[in-house]
This record gives C-alpha cells, sequence and structure tokens, in this order.
C-alpha cells in the first residue's frame, strides 16, 4: 500500500506475520527483495523492535519490510498500490528492483503514477477519469503517441 502499516513488535513479527516461516526462509526473502541489507545494520537486526506505525524506519524501509512480508504469504495473486511513492531516491532503486522480482511469476495488479514502477509488465491499462483510455506494453503504448505517451514525455522529458 501507498503507506505501510507496521505492527507493534520487532522485524521478524513485521515480516512473518502469524504465518509459520523458518528464519532462514525470512532472512532469505528479506534478501531477495533488498531489506537484509538495512536490517543487518540496526543494533538487534530482525530482533529490532518497530516503533508504533514504523516511525523509527523510513517510508522506504517500511516498504521493503511490507515486500518482504508479501512474499512470506507466497501468494499467487500480488496488488500494489502506488508501491513507490513517498520514498526517498536512495531506497527507489531498491524497491524498484524488488518490485520486479516479487511480480516474477504471478499474477499482479500495479497501480502507479511513477511509470518506471509497470514499464516492464507485460500489460499496461492506461486510466484516465475513472476509464480505460489505452493498453498495451510499454515499447506499444510509446509508439501510438496517446495519453500514456504523454504522461512519459511529463514524467522523463521535462526540459
Amino acid at each position: 500500500l501507498q503507506d505501510v502499516f507496521m505492527f507493534a513488535g520487532d522485524i521478524k513479527y513485521n515480516i512473518i506475520l502469524n504465518n509459520k516461516v523458518e528464519d532462514n526462509r525470512m532472512i532469505e526473502y528479506a534478501k531477495y527483495v533488498n531489506a537484509h541489507n538495512f536490517i543487518k545494520k540496526l543494533k538487534k537486526k530482525y530482533k529490532n523492535i518497530v516503533s508504533e506505525g514504523g516511525s523509527n524506519l523510513s517510508t522506504g524501509q517500511r516498504q521493503l519490510i511490507a515486500f518482504a512480508r508479501a512474499l512470506a504469504k507466497e501468494p499467487r495473486i500480488l496488488i500494489l498500490d502506488e508501491a513507490t511513492s513517498s520514498i526517498d531516491s536512495e531506497t527507489e532503486y531498491l524497491i524498484q528492483d524488488a518490485i520486479k522480482k516479487i511480480m516474477k511469476d504471478r499474477s499482479s495488479i500495479a497501480i502507479a503514477h511513477r511509470l518506471s514502477t509497470i514499464q516492464d509488465v507485460d500489460k499496461i491499462y492506461v486510466m484516465h477519469k475513472g476509464k480505460i483510455v489505452e493498453s498495451g506494453s510499454h515499447a506499444q503504448l510509446l509508439a501510438k503517441k496517446g495519453y500514456y505517451f504523454e504522461l512519459y514525455k511529463f514524467q522523463y522529458l521535462k526540459t
């Protein structure tokens, strides 16, 4: 979600919640989504306490933990809602990489304003005022020079 909720407890709990996930598997998930690097630098690592709402973590760190949480559920369908909103530029690359990884081999719906989040997906549906106005791959939509192309120009071709 745009605003990731962190539960009272430690990082481990925030990843596995009530799922039966072995520690080594949880760490694999955290590594896979690029969360492990910042977690291992914390004083108590996976036992580090998360304050209410996760205020002691950055927005990007909370998002990476949420991706590991999603993997711990091993979902067949994944829905991402503005997964890259409100993040610092340093973490954006890590999150983009994690998104590509967690969407791999599963059906995914990604709601995004940042086109970089969706450029590599199979099919993009462009909505305007609540209606689908275009659909296709990133390359197809750019070639159409329609609404998606205008969004792309606005985000990437600013001069």
